[in-house]
């Protein structure tokens, strides 16, 4: 909601039941061709009124009137909640996450449910069950995922706030390829009570907008520990607001291995124009090394897909899922192949197999183990960088948004599309994407910033001032 919106609810000239109808029908009228939303959620009557009076009577919320698009994997009571899935499809929830408590409970409207690759498995929202999302810079352009409606509801300014999850970098890539901000905090930093689990050492749930503002707003409502998540924990405070001269008492890291050869030159072009515009600024930039960089794409390749089968084994159509209708089967194990293939798509099912095997007798060693000795190395190499630098820049995806079906059929293309995000939630470290420019398609080209664990708060405070350097629009 812009300022000029609050002023006339304030004084009188329209109410918020006015303006959530105009935000309704933008949603209808927009979604047809994007299909960002799977549900909405129109049922706000009393909500608006209590909206309403607050603004009028100077009893305004953190986040008072603020629409939010919610990833169709959290929960919202009463509303459907299909992790972009079949074998959800039928399914509502009957209590709120975590983080929905929070933003209700700071004034905010959440208008819907939308669109993600199938229990978040997926780099271009193209997996979904509910079909694909459109790019809003250009409808034959994936938007990334796999909170890929999330960023183009944002993008297409059908709302003002949208949440997504983040286990490899699906809130910042579609942010980068929609030109939007996109925040994954610290891992434990914001709770998982109430989202459907993909990869439980890896899943972060993180704000998503136009602005690095907007975004810290939300993330200082929704962050906190939670009785209800063990994982959860609490960060640093940052009550310093920065400014452009306080940047030169920063070093900020470049790291060799995030410009390398494969990269895309308008994208590699852009952050070396930012980082050069930065020393002008006299910040002082330093060369660094995350040398495990290059084995963190085949670590989470492991790593995911074990947690993958371990959190999606409840999902037999007996205790969870759509029952099917017809079946006939004679034994438990047929009962399971049948509902199971039916439930699943090709991807969901991929991932499954392949963790179910590093998990086997005889391969657990060989592959989950090891690859949990390299996550340890990454999380060394950003520890050591930080012993150096205060803050890391690197580019947020390798390349733009691609077209549909273009690395469908090439899955080692697709899942390289999160090299440069991947290594963050290994480490569990804060980072957060910024549209940088547009390229000459003009397709958004986004830039990554990245700070220690539990420093996310300072991260959003000189984000800010990042921001209003790059002055993208």
């Amino acid at each position: 909601m812009n300022r000029d919106i609050y002023e006339k609810i304030k004084n009188g000239e329209i109410t918020y039941s006015d303006y959530i109808a105009n935000v309704f029908n933008n949603i209808e009228n927009k979604n047809k061709e994007i299909n960002a939303f799977i549900s909405i959620n129109k049922d706000t009557n009393l909500l608006a009124e209590e909206i309403n009076e607050n603004i009028r009577n100077n009893k305004e919320r953190v986040l008072e009137g603020m629409t939010f698009a919610i990833k169709d994997n959290i929960l919202v009571e009463g509303l459907g909640s299909t992790a972009g899935s079949k074998m959800l499809k039928d399914y509502k929830a009957i209590y709120n996450a975590t983080v929905i408590k929070k933003i209700k409970e700071a004034g905010g409207v959440v208008v819907g449910k939308t669109n993600m690759d199938e229990f978040a498995m997926g780099s271009s929202n193209e997996t979904s069950y509910f079909g694909v999302v459109k790019n809003p810079h250009d409808f034959n352009k994936v938007p990334g995922g796999s909170s890929g409606g999330s960023t183009s509801a944002v993008a297409s300014d059908m709302v003002d706030v949208a949440l997504g999850s983040d286990t490899a970098g699906s809130i910042r890539q579609p942010a980068s390829f929609c030109g939007v901000v996109g925040f994954k905090p610290t891992y434990g930093a914001v709770s998982r009570f109430g989202l459907i689990a993909m990869s439980s050492s890896l899943d972060v749930i993180g704000p998503i907008a136009k602005n690095v503002s907007d975004c810290e707003k939300v993330f200082n409502v929704i962050a906190g520990k939670d009785e209800y998540d063990e994982t959860s924990l609490d960060i640093l405070e940052e009550n310093k607001e920065w400014n452009i001269e306080d940047l030169k008492n920063l070093t900020i890291g470049i790291p060799k291995e995030y410009f390398v050869a494969g990269i895309d030159e308008e994208v590699k072009e852009s952050v070396n124009n930012f980082v050069s515009k930065l020393k002008e600024l006299g910040v002082k930039i330093k060369e660094i090394s995350l040398p495990h960089t290059e084995y963190a794409i085949a670590c989470y390749y492991i790593i995911m897909p074990a947690e993958v089968s371990s959190n999606l084994a409840r999902y037999d159509n007996i205790r969870y899922g759509s029952k099917l209708d017809d079946i006939n089967v004679s034994n438990l194990k047929d009962l399971y192949f049948k509902t199971r293939g039916d439930g699943f798509g090709v991807e969901v099912k991929r991932r499954i197999l392949l963790g179910t095997y590093v998990l086997s007798k005889g391969f657990y060693d060989a592959y989950y183990t090891k690859a949990q000795k390299v996550r340890r190395l990454i999380k060394n190499d950003f520890d050591k960088a930080f012993s150096e630098v205060d803050m890391i820049i690197t580019p947020t995806c390798p390349d733009k948004a691609f077209g549909f079906g273009e690395k469908s059929k090439d899955l080692i293309s697709m899942y390289l599309s999160d090299i440069f995000t991947v290594p963050m939630n290994l480490a569990g470290v804060p980072a957060i994407s910024l549209p940088l420019t547009k390229g000459k398609e003009g397709l958004p080209i986004g830039i990554q910033f990245v700070m220690n664990d539990k420093l996310d708060k300072k991260l959003l405070k000189v984000s800010k001032v990042l921001e209003s350097i790059i002055k993208y629009n």
